[in-house]
């Protein structure tokens, strides 16, 4: 249209064919109304584009990681994720809660990369969790599942990418993949059982803030196979008003402009300091302004919070309270 327009006043407007100054002024003005029409009508395509392909990848995203309901089995919670690809709403972070019979089964994992190339791990990762959290009595048989889960993906990739069969080489080598796993139980009195492979450990939240353990977890799944013999640590009780909160390295990696990491711990006292009834959605929103203001910048890696406070009636002690983390065989 806007080059009909063009075409039209150069070859039936009569002023169009003069060499006067005013002649060239006019022609001038309706080649730049002209120009200016185009670039308008090209900018809101490509933002109506734009919006379409967000739309996409937010329901994409939803289907990976499907929203968490406010409450789980007497556990209020809450998740948030902020992705280092500007305009995106999909990464490389995971999670998923999930109330079953052996109890509050969490699963928080960080694919090696971000953006759509790490979809595919995530989708067979979650996946894979989603069936074997209900299937699985022991927790060491849902890493495994795990395990198996991503080994398969690898192996499918492996063959799609080669160069028999027509794929380009992977931005990241296969043999170079991983991903980190966190594996939460919460039982019905708030004990916790935990298998790490390679996540950063949950802060809990009761006072300061402080790590569920400083035991060095397992090497994340991937380079290495599993020890045949898996240890499941027993971190104590989540109790009445404590809240757990899981995080991908993302968080704590977040740097300023002077090279200074986010101090997670620190700001996660601060927010819970500010509002001792501060509820999981409310501690995620504060959390993440304070690492924006903190960054002034997106962050370089994606960055997934997950909260979970215990809202359930307090259970008398019967007995001292055993010592946080005791590692047992399973």
């Amino acid at each position: 249209m806007w080059g009909a327009v063009a075409i039209t006043y150069k070859l039936a407007c009569p002023l169009a064919q003069q060499d006067g100054l005013g002649a060239r002024i006019v022609s001038s003005a309706v080649f730049f109304a002209v120009g200016t029409g185009l670039i308008l009508h090209v900018r809101r395509a490509l933002l109506r584009e734009l919006r379409q392909v967000r739309e996409v990848a937010g329901a994409a995203q939803n289907v990976l990681l499907r929203p968490l309901p406010p409450r789980v089995e007497g556990l209020a919670l809450a998740a948030g994720r902020l992705s280092a690809s500007r305009g995106a709403s999909v990464g490389g972070d995971l999670y998923e809660v999930m109330a079953t019979e052996h109890g509050v089964r969490v699963v928080m994992g960080d694919v090696r990369g971000h953006g759509l190339a790490a979809i595919g791990t995530v989708a067979a990762v979650l996946g894979s969790f989603r069936e074997a959290a209900h299937d699985e009595p022991e927790l060491p048989l849902v890493l495994r599942r795990l395990e198996r889960a991503l080994g398969r993906h690898l192996r499918e990739r492996s063959r799609a990418e080669h160069p028999a069969g027509g794929g380009t080489a992977p931005e990241v080598p296969l043999a170079e993949e991983f991903v980190t796993v966190l594996l939460l139980e919460i039982g019905p009195r708030g004990d916790i059982s935990a298998l790490n492979c390679g996540h950063p450990w949950p802060h809990l939240l009761s006072g300061p803030a402080r790590p569920l353990t400083d035991r060095e977890p397992l090497p994340p799944l991937g380079p290495f196979p599993l020890p045949a013999d898996l240890s499941v640590l027993r971190c104590g009780r989540l109790l009445p008003g404590e809240s757990l909160v899981l995080h991908t390295d993302g968080m704590e990696d977040a740097r300023d402009a002077a090279g200074a990491f986010f101090p997670l711990r620190a700001e996660l006292t601060e927010a819970a300091r500010a509002d001792h009834t501060v509820s999981p959605q409310a501690l995620i929103r504060a959390v993440y302004a304070r690492l924006v203001r903190h960054a002034g910048r997106l962050p370089s890696d994606d960055a997934a919070l997950l909260v979970l406070r215990n809202d359930r009636a307090r259970v008398p002690c019967q007995q001292a309270e055993p010592g946080r983390c005791a590692r047992t065989g399973s």
